[in-house]
């Protein structure tokens, strides 16, 4: 790290890095496709587990907090040098994820994308953020599997989409061997810790440029709520994908495609 004229911090020109983050249940697992292609092309590739989430080791029905939920990510961010900029990219309830780091670090992130993500400024803070930014799964029945690891008296602590509901709600478009993978690899999602998402509108995030990726076919997410999050909470561009809720397993190419044409839009050489 070094001092260029001036005393300003020298970025270091490198390949793009991109940081990926998955969206409830999920894990660093849910990108494979998406970093095997990036990888293939050069560019330098993080994926994040999440607390409770992959292959870490924490009880998801224990965290009740969105910071001890995140805090990977946030550390992952803190511990990055000071003059290097990330493409943070956030998938589902792992936009909640993006935001929360845009907030903290908007002088390390060179561009946020958010795919089917839920992308609101504040977090879960009315209920207008829960209409639009929360699933509504209610027309497929009783899918979920519930947990209450505060109590049986208390809200539940996580959810997970039970097994024969998964394919025909969020991957309903993608191939059968990987949500065949997703079944054995899903974990229950703190539900309770996302809701409790709050952020404090200190105007660095409006700092960050950012880009909404659509999925069309989308039940997880449904197009009209990621209109609503869009209208009320502008990006600089919106990309549109004919997808399920999963377009790293559904649409690959076409995703790496647009998370390429994300970066050359800021500016940022390939």
């Amino acid at each position: 790290m070094g001092d260029g004229e001036g005393g300003m911090t020298e970025r270091v020109m490198v390949k793009p890095h991109f940081v990926l983050v998955h969206g409830i249940s999920g894990g660093a697992w849910c990108w494979y496709k998406i970093r095997c292609l990036m990888e293939n092309s050069g560019y330098r590739v993080s994926c994040i587990d999440l607390k409770g989430s992959g292959i870490d080791q924490t009880d998801p029905t224990t965290l009740v907090s969105f910071d001890d939920y995140n805090k990977p990510l946030m550390d992952f961010m803190s511990n990055l040098p000071d003059n290097e900029q990330v493409i943070l990219v956030g998938h589902s309830a792992g936009g909640l994820s993006v935001t929360q780091a845009t907030h903290k670090f908007s002088n390390k992130i060179r561009l946020a994308v958010y795919v089917a993500a839920t992308m609101l400024k504040l977090g879960c803070l009315t209920d207008e953020d829960l209409k639009d930014g929360v699933p509504d799964l209610s027309e497929f029945g009783d899918v979920y599997e519930l947990q209450f690891g505060s109590g049986p008296d208390q809200a539940p602590t996580t959810a997970l989409v039970k097994k024969e509901f998964q394919r025909k709600i969020i991957y309903h478009m993608s191939p059968r061997e990987d949500s065949t993978l997703a079944s054995m690899l899903l974990r229950p999602g703190p539900i309770k810790a996302l809701l409790a998402a709050r952020f404090v509108d200190d105007h660095n995030v409006d700092k960050v440029r950012r880009i909404y990726i659509k999925t069309t076919h989308d039940r997880v997410v449904k197009p009209e709520q990621q209109d609503a999050m869009i209208k009320r909470w502008p990006p600089s561009e919106i990309y549109v994908l004919d997808s399920d809720h999963s377009p790293f397993f559904s649409a690959p190419f076409l995703l790496f495609g647009f998370l390429l044409k994300a970066v050359t839009s800021c500016g940022i050489k390939l």
